[in-house]
């Protein structure tokens, strides 16, 4: 009876918790204990507000030139996440890769074809740009080490999205115009 409650307790705790684990409950003669193992994404949720991972030697640009030279196309984003750039690159004929590329070496860590439906919206944003997602990330590292570039393609105010850090850990966000490159800091996130 008490294994039984303590399976549907660590059970709810899980679904409660809206992340998957594994719980495992063994009972003793005089000893019950509960085992409960974590995945991946239950980590994630508990590195909310903790620093990202160190950047590394390879740099936003240098990540994204690694990317399109192994996958051709246009960088759309790139993101320093789980201890490798994850770059997103919208290849001919509308298709999408994710490209991982090691920040401390710039190899290709892998790279996978991704379902997305919005190729024309992005073209149409990047129609008239002067400005790819590696210049924009060169110009932003003047404020900062740069932790993400993304296309804000959505409405008259479109442009690079990118947020840096500086040596102090403090992140900022900063818009790259996709003509001019002029760095501004990013408004809409204070």
């Amino acid at each position: 009876m008490k294994r039984n409650i303590v399976i549907a307790v660590v059970t709810a705790a899980a679904l409660v918790g809206g992340g998957t684990a594994t719980a495992l409950a063994v009972a003793g003669d005089d000893d019950d204990t509960t085992s409960v193992t974590r995945t991946d994404d239950d980590r994630d949720d508990d590195r909310d507000g903790a620093p990202a991972p160190a950047a590394g030697k390879v740099t936003a640009a240098e990540a994204i030139a690694a990317a399109l030279d192994h996958t051709p196309g246009t960088a759309v984003s790139a993101e320093l996440d789980d201890g490798s750039w994850e770059i997103d690159v919208l290849a001919e004929g509308d298709a999408w890769h994710t490209v991982r590329i090691a920040p401390d070496s710039g190899k290709v860590l892998g790279a996978q074809q991704d379902d997305e439906d919005d190729a024309a919206e992005v073209r149409a944003a990047l129609k008239n740009a002067k400005v790819t997602a590696e210049q924009a990330a060169r110009t932003a590292e003047s404020k900062g080490t740069v932790v993400s570039v993304d296309l804000d393609d959505d409405g008259d105010d479109r442009g690079w999205e990118t947020e840096t850090r500086a040596s102090g850990g403090d992140e900022r966000d900063w818009k790259v115009d996709l003509r001019s490159a002029t760095v501004t800091a990013d408004r809409d996130d204070d």
